[in-house]
């Protein structure tokens, strides 16, 4: 059976740049309705080095070792997206490596996550601009070119992600944000942020109980 296409490519999106500085703990915490991804979906790079994810997820579902749907959504991916490939985390056969990520890479793709193997990392690693999530790595590629499907709904890192959602990913991990919650969402965020600011703050200057508005606890 061929590779299954279930639509051209996504439509237009609104403005998300407000999610930019968003970081994944923030999102994960405070937005109703954001998916927390599997936190074993690691980024390649080490904590302090690793470039910040954000664009709109183009999902690919893999049948490992058979890699087919990963070729044919090199074609629709665009500028600022993510490549999602849900690979059902096989970890014996890679999805991806340089040569495929460095495509996407000069297309100007934020970034790839891979619910299954990666390899080439010695290249992938030294990319400070475009971002590399997986649960695995191994050195074998994969087999076979027939299988899978682009632009379907896919099960990720124990998330549903649809075509379109905004993916976020940093140093702690990755979060998915369906369309119905992007407006909404920012506004819990940044309060967030505005709170974690005071709390700095007021530790600088003051007791962790007055900061965090503790009562006085019980003395013997």
């Amino acid at each position: 059976m061929p590779v299954t296409l279930h639509r051209p490519g996504l439509p237009p999106a609104p403005d998300l740049s407000g999610w930019a500085d968003i970081p994944v703990a923030i999102a994960v915490d405070t937005v109703p309705g954001a998916q927390q991804i599997d936190p074993a979906i690691r980024p390649l790079r080490p904590a302090g080095q690793q470039p910040r994810l954000m664009g709109r997820a183009v999902t690919v579902e893999c049948a490992a070792p058979d890699f087919g749907a990963v070729l044919h959504a090199l074609d629709l991916i665009g500028p600022g997206e993510v490549l999602v490939i849900a690979a059902a985390g096989h970890a014996d056969h890679a999805m991806i490596g340089d040569i495929l990520s460095g495509h996407l890479r000069a297309k100007g793709v934020a970034g790839v996550i891979v619910d299954g193997a990666v390899r080439d990392t010695g290249t992938l690693g030294r990319w400070d601009d475009f971002a590399v999530f997986s649960r695995h790595i191994t050195p074998r590629g994969p087999k076979g070119a027939d299988l899978g499907a682009v632009l379907g709904p896919v099960r990720f890192g124990g998330v549903t992600i649809q075509p379109g959602d905004l993916i976020l990913g940093d140093d702690d991990g990755l979060v998915c944000l369906p369309p119905e919650i992007w407006e909404a969402g920012l506004t819990p965020a940044r309060a967030k942020l505005a709170l974690e600011e005071r709390w700095i703050h007021a530790l600088r200057n003051g007791s962790a109980a007055a900061a965090f508005g503790l009562p006085a606890p019980f003395r013997r």
